[in-house]
């Protein structure tokens, strides 16, 4: 194991407690970004390499950027919340063990961006953490950290309000356009773009939406500068990051580690190897929407984009979901692509449709009455879906599918001769 102190879940018991975060440094990093210019405080985080931690991998300080200087309209930030996919439940850590982390890198990142406003966007079933970050932003406002309190506590022009958003528990709200209709009160369907939210975000005005532990990592770029961040794990895809991993391992759980540890070693070393010391089969690196690996894959794979994009993967939410030898891999098609059927909002034929086609065949294979043609026709119909959609659930349907066809095909063309005589 590495030598590594966290620095986003740290071992402080009552972190969530304002007094407790003060303590610790607390509101101290926005207290020095008020005497930074705004271009300064993007230079930094541009230069510390940070890379949106909620799927995309995109560079945050280039994000940033993308906000116009100058506007008569108001300008917005949505923290991006609503983790529902299966394997991803990182978010949620920060919610409840170091809110105060998330509330200082909103601040910071409404000084960068001249910000009016920001809302966290939680999904409605975390309503335990709804109330955790409600007290937490709470406490902030009382203390004078938020709202018009800021000008007296900075002594500064700059103030800025924190808004804590109920999702309506739908996986399609996570889509970022999606994510802005649903907190101006209309269906979440997603939104065509062009135009993007920085120039056509909430109710028209410019909106930047970055995911919670993307903002939660801005704080301590301020605090120790992006040499320091930039210093840490994989040279392209830098910083802490918290892996989420889950399946058939001893120690299930979040973990805060570098980007760009090998995945063997968080599986093994980490999260205590396989029950039973089975083989792997399989591994989801990034939450169930990214392309699995073959267990004989994993050796030599670090956990960035860069690297397990060389691989045929993606990072997403760093999820990692590990399945051994005894998987039921038909069973475990059919319960990913239920999720996405269900979660499909319908706007786009391919997804409405394909989805529920796909989930048509899988039960047709699941209970032996399939055959080795309905394979085809499933990575046929994933490849249709692909790239065909207004937003990514399509794609995040499809890829499941289509690369545990094209990787596993020995082993379901198995499965289906087993469940056959099983009948």
């Amino acid at each position: 194991m590495i030598d590594y102190q966290p620095v986003i879940l740290p071992n402080i018991p009552d972190l969530h407690r304002i007094d407790v975060y003060e303590q610790h440094g607390g509101y101290q990093r926005i207290r020095k970004a008020m005497g930074m210019t705004p271009d300064e405080i993007i230079a930094v985080v541009k230069a510390s390499g940070l890379r949106g931690r909620g799927g995309a991998a995109f560079p945050t300080g280039l994000k940033w950027t993308f906000m116009p200087k100058e506007t008569e309209k108001p300008k917005y930030l949505c923290v991006n919340g609503d983790e529902s996919e299966p394997g991803s439940f990182k978010d949620r850590q920060i919610f409840e063990f170091n809110p105060h982390l998330m509330i200082e890198g909103i601040l910071i990142t409404g000084r960068a961006l001249g910000l009016k406003a920001a809302y966290i966007y939680i999904r409605g079933e975390y309503e335990h953490w709804v109330q955790m970050v409600e007290a937490a932003v709470a406490s902030a406002y009382a203390k004078g950290y938020v709202g018009e309190g800021m000008k007296q506590t900075f002594g500064s022009d700059f103030a800025m309000d924190i808004y804590v958003h109920r999702g309506a528990g739908a996986y399609i709200c996570g889509e970022e356009s999606s994510l802005m209709n649903s907190i101006e009160g209309k269906r979440p369907y997603p939104r065509v773009k062009p135009p993007f939210p920085a120039q056509n975000g909430l109710w028209g005005c410019p909106t930047t939406i970055n995911n919670v532990e993307t903002i939660a990592n801005v704080p301590l770029i301020i605090e120790k500068g992006a040499e320091w961040f930039a210093a840490i794990g994989a040279e392209k895809h830098p910083g802490p990051i918290l892996y989420g991993i889950s399946g058939h391992v001893n120690k299930p759980g979040v973990y805060e580690l570098p980007t760009g540890m090998l995945l063997t070693e968080l599986i093994y070393d980490y999260a205590g190897g396989v029950p039973g010391n089975k083989r792997i089969k399989m591994v989801i690196p990034g939450g169930s929407s990214m392309p699995p690996l073959r267990g004989d894959q994993l050796e030599g794979v670090r956990m960035d984009a860069d690297s397990l994009k060389a691989i045929g993967s993606a990072i997403g939410t760093a999820g990692i979901m590990v399945m051994d030898e005894d998987t039921d891999l038909t069973r475990i098609l059919t319960r990913i692509t239920h999720f996405y059927k269900v979660e499909s909002c319908g706007q786009c034929t391919p997804c409405r449709e394909g989805t529920g086609w796909m989930l048509k065949v899988l039960h047709r294979l699941e209970h032996g009455e399939g055959s080795s043609a309905d394979l085809d026709l499933l990575h046929s119909v994933a490849c249709n879906i692909e790239g065909n959609t207004v937003c990514a659930l399509g794609d995040a349907a499809a890829w499941p599918v289509r690369f545990t066809i094209e990787r596993f095909r020995g082993e379901l063309e198995e499965e289906l001769v087993e469940k056959s005589v099983k009948r």
